[in-house]
């Protein structure tokens, strides 16, 4: 059977909310049971209840049994004529969060449970929260007991109400109701009596027909090595789950982190050869050239490479019971390798009921918080909402004993304030400037003019490096000495060491910053070419330059003009969710409020440009 008539999908809810019975019931009504597991509830409904209990079908351990709760995550596997699926009944009492996300972090689809009498509760919150975390794209919201209230409309869209407006504020928007009744079957894979004002689809059927084969990434294709299958010669190959995207025979791989190139020569899935293998897949692969590559590597398309990051920012879900600290030692299990991180800082705690953020210092046993871990070792990742292999991990003890947390990687999009503080110029109080024996009037009279930083900022493809190389020739032509900090060349040397993450392009623009003050105090005017997209950073760069001399250039062309002119491709790669944090499209641009000069390219030519400027700087000379 072809992949995409699978449903993979979770229950979750509050202890004594009627998850396992539910699943009983379905399994019973869809004629998915075992015989001996029927005969087995007839002698339960024969042993004096009145009804059948199929709590057993999914409450294995003798403890649940015992104590009527799950404890574990139990899977069932059945099939009907239009689907397969997999169920994984999930804890609902707090103590097992942990077992429920790990169910959840493989699921297409939650099936999220509601007690109709009980009403929403804590933990029903919590549920969709983890299940929101972890990526699950749509819910089933079964509206549980339903003859306890009396089959009554009035609660169940009271409910409705209540859970719809929480979930929005998770961004959940694929959100289907279902009133029922387990222990009846009412709505389960049939209609019952009891709830005529009902006119929508049972159960099983939505199960049936929800439509999730587009939640593949079938783009950026990954696959970790899991064993290299070696028959001395006469065949080398490796073996993995292709976690994302597809492969197919005859494409050119990167083996990463080596970064050796091959082509893909066979694949197979088990002994069958395949000429093309998709997201899910367990496939062998071997390659045209005899080249290194063991368990752990990682192969993907040479044009589509995860990012190497040394800092994973991430959300966690906390299951042990030695609390999360920063400054803490941890190991850290990524796809198919084993890494060591410090927790740098503990960013905040979300309440699930209030979804409120409190500041911690530790996260502690089913907390739910936000993390920035760096790394011992560089790590190749994919952000969560991409590729959910690639893009999560689990947090160890040193020891190796306990699972201690399960963490999705996020990037840095919402720039929080912790980032913005980072802006800050730093404290001179303790450092002294020494004034040399040749004055800036002195300089400026040799020069002839007064040195000034011309700041040209603007989004990418908007003519700032045209500008910039332009107004420096003119300037010289004139007898102005000048230079250009351009934006690609500083990323060549002074600030190779940076990438663009926004804590790193504040870096960048502060290095440049005191790198242009330093040259106005030669003498030089110097003109800048950055993108520099936060007003803060600009500010920063102000501060440190001088007020007095920092001329704010804003090139205010259209993004669709900066797109027209893209010729290394950028905005297309961004678009294609290839560029992580590309500003304009997946970061800000946050575009000056009052600069001193404002140029609109696509409606200017270069040489208005310059002459724009340069009568803006003889304004500023004879100022």
């Amino acid at each position: 059977m072809s992949e995409p008539d699978l449903l993979h999908f979770l229950t979750a809810g509050s202890v004594d909310d009627g998850k396992s019975t539910l699943i009983g019931r379905l399994l019973y009504d869809a004629n998915a049971l075992y015989d001996d597991h029927v005969a087995a509830l007839r002698r339960t409904a024969a042993t004096g209840n009145a009804e059948m209990d199929f709590s057993l079908i999914t409450d294995g351990l003798r403890a649940e049994r015992e104590q009527g709760i799950t404890i574990d995550v139990a899977y069932r596997y059945f099939a009907t004529s239009r689907r397969r699926f997999i169920v994984a009944d999930a804890p609902g009492h707090e103590q097992y969060t942990r077992n429920m996300a790990t169910a959840a972090s493989h699921a297409d689809l939650a099936l999220l449970l509601i007690d109709a009498e009980q009403g929403v509760s804590t933990q029903s919150k919590r549920h969709a929260f983890i299940c929101a975390l972890l990526g699950i794209p749509r819910f089933v919201v079964a509206i549980n007991k339903m003859d306890l209230v009396g089959y009554s409309e009035e609660r169940f869209r009271e409910i409705e109400t209540e859970y719809r407006d929480f979930a929005v504020r998770l961004g959940l928007s694929n959100l289907q109701f279902i009133p029922v009744c387990a222990v009846s079957g009412d709505n389960v894979v049939r209609r019952g009596n009891g709830m005529a004002w009902y006119a929508g689809t049972t159960l099983l059927s939505y199960l049936e027909e929800v439509y999730v084969a587009g939640d593949r990434n079938l783009v950026d294709f990954r696959l970790p090595v899991q064993r290299v299958i070696h028959l001395p010669g006469t065949f080398r190959g490796f073996g993995g789950r292709v976690v994302s995207g597809l492969l197919r025979g005859g494409d050119e791989v990167m083996v990463l982190p080596s970064g050796f190139r091959s082509r893909v020569t066979s694949i197979a899935i088990g002994m069958q050869p395949v000429g093309t293998a998709v997201a899910g897949q367990s496939i062998t692969v071997s390659l045209e050239d005899d080249i290194d590559v063991g368990r752990g590597d990682l192969l993907v398309h040479p044009g589509n490479v995860p990012r190497e990051r040394r800092e994973l920012e991430a959300m966690l879900v906390w299951t042990g019971d030695e609390p999360l600290v920063a400054g803490g030692i941890y190991q850290i299990k990524h796809a198919a390798r084993w890494l060591k991180a410090r927790c740098e800082t503990i960013s905040y705690r979300v309440d699930p009921n209030t979804l409120s953020r409190d500041t911690v210092d530790s996260l502690s046993l089913n907390d739910i918080g936000r993390a920035r871990f760096t790394l011992f070792t560089p790590v190749l990742a994919d952000e969560y909402r991409r590729n959910r292999a690639l893009g999560s991990f689990i947090v160890v003890s040193v020891s190796g004993n306990d699972t201690l947390g399960a963490a999705v990687i996020v990037d840095r999009t919402d720039y929080d304030a912790e980032l913005k503080t980072e802006r800050a110029v730093p404290d001179r109080s303790n450092v002294v400037w020494h004034e040399g024996q040749v004055t800036l009037a002195a300089r400026s009279a040799v020069m002839g003019h007064r040195p000034a930083t011309v700041w040209m900022t603007g989004l990418s493809g908007a003519g700032k490096s045209t500008v910039a190389f332009a107004l420096e020739r003119r300037l010289i032509e004139a007898g102005h000495p000048c230079f250009v900090l351009d934006g690609d060349n500083v990323r060549h040397g002074l600030n190779r060491d940076l990438g663009f993450s926004p804590k790193d392009r504040a870096e960048n623009i502060r290095r440049v910053a005191e790198v242009a003050r330093l040259m106005n105090e030669a003498g030089l005017i110097v003109i800048t070419s950055f993108i520099s997209p936060f007003r803060d950073d600009r500010e920063m760069a102000g501060q440190i330059i001088g007020k007095e001399r920092f001329i704010e250039v804003h090139l205010s062309t259209r993004i669709e003009e900066c797109e027209r002119r893209d010729v290394k491709g950028f905005y297309r790669k961004a678009r294609a969710g290839e560029l992580q944090g590309f500003t304009g499209v997946s970061a800000p641009y946050e575009p000056p409020e009052s600069p001193a000069v404002r140029l609109d390219t696509e409606l200017l030519t270069i040489d208005d440009s310059i002459n724009i400027l340069l009568q803006h700087l003889e304004n500023y000379y004879e100022s």
